[in-house]
């Protein structure tokens, strides 16, 4: 089986997983719940589950009913920041995943109140761990879910979003220093947070959930910057979205300020630093599952 058929299978059974614990549509409050659903049944690669499950694998873990929880709680988190990225305050984007947005389909209110919902609801998901658990297994469910707190949050994934837009609109431009501080919370606390908790289930050591800590911010910088680089390059049929948005709204990004070669070298860095710290095996799934990952075409 090539890799492209393997990342396709493994994908599409996170998301028959993540089916499981979504709500159902019904009651007076049905119609968020139909756009909490539609928001995060739009398709998507399930990139951070999968590594959240390849960490937990390699990391020797063995009871995957307390990772599933946690698979579909960062998925819930990650989709309620692209509704809320995509509403007209924010990127103002009409397709993703190259669907309408969910603003578009269900109107700005809804989409707000279901991103919220999401956010909500992924908690609730990810405490079911503990239905599945073992009594020693509990410290460990805790320890994820401060990671999975803390890297969605203000120090994390919304610090970033904060950041970057307050720079968005500025004639003045944004120094290495602030650019980096974006792309390593917006885009690489996910991750971030997706690779620890692989690791903190399956029972690494803390040395170890460092190390993978650093390599998920090397992955996460890397993919926003080949992001960067698509955004640019790119194309809507293959992308699945508009291109050209950060040009559109005056957003600088790290080929803005770099330039496209040197953007690309960087890629290049972060993605053999990550692959260091993490030791692993060219050929292995995870291996090139980084690799694809960092530099995807899409």
């Amino acid at each position: 089986m090539s890799f492209n058929e393997e990342l396709t299978k493994r994908a599409e059974n996170i998301e028959e997983m993540i089916r499981l614990y979504l709500p159902k549509e019904e009651g007076f409050q049905r119609t968020v719940l139909q756009a909490m659903n539609y928001s995060i049944l739009a398709g998507g690669k399930r990139l951070r589950p999968m590594l959240m499950q390849e960490v937990f694998v390699h990391c020797g873990g063995e009871n995957e009913e307390i990772l599933k929880p946690f698979m579909a709680a960062l998925e819930m988190i990650h989709t309620y920041s692209l509704v809320h990225d995509d509403l007209p305050a924010m990127d103002n984007d009409e397709y993703r995943r190259g669907r309408r947005t969910t603003h578009v389909v269900y109107g700005e209110d809804m989409a707000i109140l279901a991103g919220d919902g999401l956010l909500n609801y992924a908690f609730e998901t990810a405490l079911r761990a503990f239905d599945a658990a073992d009594a020693n297994e509990y410290p460990r469910i805790v320890r994820a879910l401060q990671i999975l707190a803390h890297k969605a949050g203000v120090y994390g994934m919304i610090g970033g979003q904060v950041c970057d837009v307050e720079s968005e609109n500025k004639q003045e431009k944004i120094d290495g220093e602030k650019l980096m501080f974006i792309h390593e919370h917006k885009t690489a606390a996910l991750i971030e947070a997706a690779m620890m908790i692989g690791g903190v289930l399956a029972g690494a050591d803390e040395e170890r959930i460092a190390a993978f800590e650093q390599a998920a911010s090397d992955i996460g910088i890397a993919f926003q910057i080949q992001d960067d680089i698509l955004d640019v390059t790119g194309s809507q049929e293959v992308l699945g979205k508009p291109i050209g948005s950060d040009e559109r709204n005056h957003k600088q990004t790290y080929v803005s300020i770099y330039g496209l070669e040197k953007s690309a070298e960087d890629v290049d860095h972060f993605s053999r630093e990550a692959i260091g710290l993490m030791q692993l095996t060219e050929g292995s799934f995870l291996y090139e599952l980084i690799t694809w990952l960092i530099h995807r075409e899409k």
